[in-house]
């Protein structure tokens, strides 16, 4: 629990955490509610067991493959040939052949619409050659989002001994990809489409793409051994939430969980942009080559608050009379302070320098002095 406390406190943006209330009634042995802007869970059960997560794995597929297209390491429109091994893949499949020929984009789309194994592996391989040298890329980017309870296997989710992570970690890699990778909706939000100019229909494993209002993703699993999984992310009113659900016993029982902590996070949070209720003026510096520096707020203004804490917000801003040179840009220069209707402290926003000002040359003052001295009545 105290790494638990520590993450949630990192991603927060150093504000003042919402309290993490019980939530909703799931039925699923783990589950998480996380926003995806800060990251705070909002509510959870059980959120570090490492289960199975059965094609749920592929959100860390679909998040190395958006990374590579979106560095231009790879496109769209590459084209990618099955390999046997692709071909090979049982279980969600769009029955690859081998030797066949797909781009990325088709094979990223089967991959998020039907969770097609073979597409999983063939994109794999394109990015890094075998699957196994894939897998070594998925538990390496795992370890750097801080998955502590994961490790993978193969990339698809596939029953195999050892192949696990938690509902916490799913949550990390679901908000990496969506909060970083935003294109990945044009393939997450598709209820029906089609592969090989028409010939292989695909519908969506997601029912809340269709049924919940604001959905926007994300990817479902289930195994014998799994029992049904879900990462579903929606978005309502600028605040979108990640909802991850593991070991349901039904496919129907996991949308239901996850519409319950959907609904539960809608109804309530919300995400407030504060501001300071005027204009910041520019703050006199002393021994500075310019007179003053423009004092801004942080980028990093926008607060998750429970709705009941949202309204009447007070915004108190703290700043010297002065400040003394040479001042970096970014450097703190004082503070906003939020309180809520009752008086508490919701947030302390840093105040930054917009710019940088030097100190002042003894030229530059020996020249100020001369102009004082001429100028003088």
């Amino acid at each position: 629990m105290k790494r638990f406390f520590a993450i949630c406190c990192l991603c927060a943006l150093a504000l003042t955490l919402p309290v993490r209330a019980a939530g909703p009634e799931v039925n699923a042995p783990s589950a998480v509610l996380m926003e995806k802007s800060t990251g705070t869970v909002l509510c959870a059960k059980d959120e570090h067991t490492p289960r199975e997560p059965a094609s749920v794995t592929k959100v860390m597929t679909i998040l190395l493959t958006m990374e590579a297209i979106d560095s231009g390491a790879i496109s769209y429109d590459d084209v990618v040939t099955g390999s046997a091994h692709a071909s090979s893949m049982g279980g969600s499949q769009i029955w690859l052949r081998e030797g066949e020929q797909m781009t990325v984009r088709d094979l990223l789309k089967a991959v998020c619409v039907v969770s097609g194994n073979d597409a999983a592996v063939a994109l794999g391989e394109y990015l890094a050659g075998s699957e196994d040298a894939f897998v070594e890329k998925m538990n390496a980017r795992a370890q750097e989002l801080g998955m502590l309870d994961t490790h993978f296997v193969n990339a698809t989710g596939l029953p195999a001994a050892g192949h696990v992570t938690s509902a916490y970690d799913i949550a990390l890699m679901s908000r990496e990809l969506i909060l970083n990778h935003p294109d990945i909706r044009q393939f997450t939000t598709i209820w029906m489409d089609s592969l090989r100019d028409g010939e292989s229909m695909l519908v969506n494993t997601n029912k809340l793409v269709r049924f919940y209002d604001g959905a926007t993703g994300l990817k479902t699993g289930s195994t014998d051994s799994a029992g049904y999984c879900l990462s579903a992310t929606a978005e309502r009113n600028g605040m979108e939430l990640i909802a991850v659900v593991m070991k349901g016993k039904t496919s129907d029982e996991r949308f239901a969980d996850a519409r319950a902590l959907l609904d539960y996070g809608f109804a309530t949070y919300a995400l407030v942009t504060v501001a300071p209720d005027a204009a910041l003026a520019p703050l006199p510096v002393v021994l500075g080559e310019r007179g003053a520096v423009q004092p801004v707020l942080t980028k990093e203004n926008t607060l998750l608050l429970e709705k009941s804490a949202a309204g009447g917000l007070q915004k108190e801003v703290a700043l010297p009379e002065s400040v003394p040179a040479p001042i970096a840009e970014g450097d703190r220069l004082g503070e906003l302070r939020v309180t809520d209707a009752a008086g508490e402290t919701v947030a302390v926003l840093p105040i930054l320098a917009g710019e940088s000002v030097a100190h002042v040359t003894w030229a530059q003052m020996f020249r100020r002095v001369l102009r004082l001295a001429f100028c003088a009545p």
